[in-house]
């Protein structure tokens, strides 16, 4: 598993230092177009190595026995994590913002109540299912990489936005959260008023996602394990 592991502590790791320390210095030395271009080029190849050494790595065996209850779980765990995905497309002030005018929404509405981070958790819940229902080694350590990537970087993007649009960011950490549901449960927000592009999005997007894998991994996922 060294290669698997060495790939992604690489593609994460580059992420968080392009992303935080060393963009400020790079940009300043070389402009924010030639550093887009060096951290695109970065991000492609480590997830490029990271990818081939999993095509490569051989199959351990499962930690645990994964039935149907697992699989049922998972897949609530991804249709969740794709309505957050969907959801997270609009009216989310931490999508870049080139003009500096987005503020704050007046209230957290749908997948916002749940938390101000959607597209990042629905990253880590898609790491949750793929570790509940495959759980080999090479792929336990792909799947917590991108669970880390995605929950230290939601941390780390509220500090920088925190610096950057302090009034902004601030008002709306305080309708929202970090933790999912803990807005909710706190009274801050108030669960509902999803807009169709989350519900019916992030439908859409399980469905054929779940039904990928039939052609793309080889094995059955989602409802299609019971009606394929």
């Amino acid at each position: 598993m060294s290669t698997v592991l060495i790939a992604a502590v690489a593609f994460v790791g580059t992420h968080f230092l392009l992303s935080h320390p060393l963009r400020g210095p790079i940009v300043a030395r070389v402009g924010e177009k030639a550093f887009l271009g060096l951290y695109s080029l970065v991000a492609f190849a480590t997830l490029g190595w990271l990818v081939m050494a999993y095509r490569y790595e051989s199959v351990t065996n499962m930690v645990w026995s994964v039935g149907d209850g697992l699989w049922a779980l998972a897949s609530a765990i991804m249709l969740l994590a794709a309505i957050l995905l969907m959801g997270s497309f609009v009216g989310n002030p931490a999508m870049p913002d080139p003009e500096g005018q987005m503020g704050a929404p007046a209230e957290a509405k749908g997948v916002f109540a749940i938390t101000r981070h959607p597209m990042m958790w629905s990253f880590a819940l898609w790491s949750v299912s793929h570790i509940l229902v495959y759980p080999v080694a090479k792929n336990i350590i792909v799947a917590l990489a991108i669970l880390i990537l995605a929950l230290v970087g939601a941390a780390l993007q509220d500090r920088k936005k925190e610096a950057l649009q302090p009034e902004m960011w601030r008002q709306w950490e305080a309708r929202t959260s970090y933790w999912p549901f803990a807005a909710i449960a706190a009274g801050r927000a108030r669960f509902g008023r999803f807009g169709i592009h989350a519900l019916a999005g992030g439908l859409v997007v399980w469905l054929v996602a779940t039904w990928a894998h039939m052609p793309l991994a080889g094995w059955d996922a989602g409802i299609w394990r019971w009606i394929g």
